[in-house]
């Protein structure tokens, strides 16, 4: 596994609005591939989907559906995310001028050595900054 992905890039799978190929694409290469993700993604991905549902883009239904979706691919959970929140992820967070959750998904992809998949601009430019490769949508 040489991907890290975080919920910008999944979430751009799951609404027809935010769908580019180049997110196909990295769906594609999870599903054969497999992922990674911090601890957090689960919540962030959640919290989407319901804020989602509150301003009437889907229902309840969508959501368990895509998260009984989500869940069958092969993405592995970082059991290290929590032991980083207070030294390296906190650190990158400072001088990379991002929230701690999207420091998260840098840290974890510079520990890793991995490829970052993302849509949020600030993250994906951070982690070009840190001599990683980037997938975006």
């Amino acid at each position: 596994m040489s991907l890290v992905l975080d919920a910008s890039m999944t979430i751009a799978w799951l609404f027809d609005d935010e769908r580019t190929e180049a997110a196909h694409g990295v769906m594609r290469r999870v599903l054969a591939e497999g992922a990674m993700v911090p601890s957090l993604w689960r919540l962030e991905v959640a919290n989407v989907l319901r804020n989602a549902v509150r301003r009437g883009r889907c229902d309840e239904a969508y959501v368990d559906r895509s998260l009984g979706r989500l869940a069958r691919f092969p993405i592995a959970v970082d059991a290290e995310t929590d032991a980083q929140a207070w030294g390296a992820t906190r650190t990158l967070a400072r001088e990379e001028a991002l929230t701690l959750y999207d420091a998260a998904y840098l840290e974890l992809a510079l520990r890793r050595g991995a490829t970052l998949a993302s849509c949020d601009l600030a993250l994906m430019a951070a982690a070009g900054r840190q001599g990683l490769a980037v997938l975006g949508a």
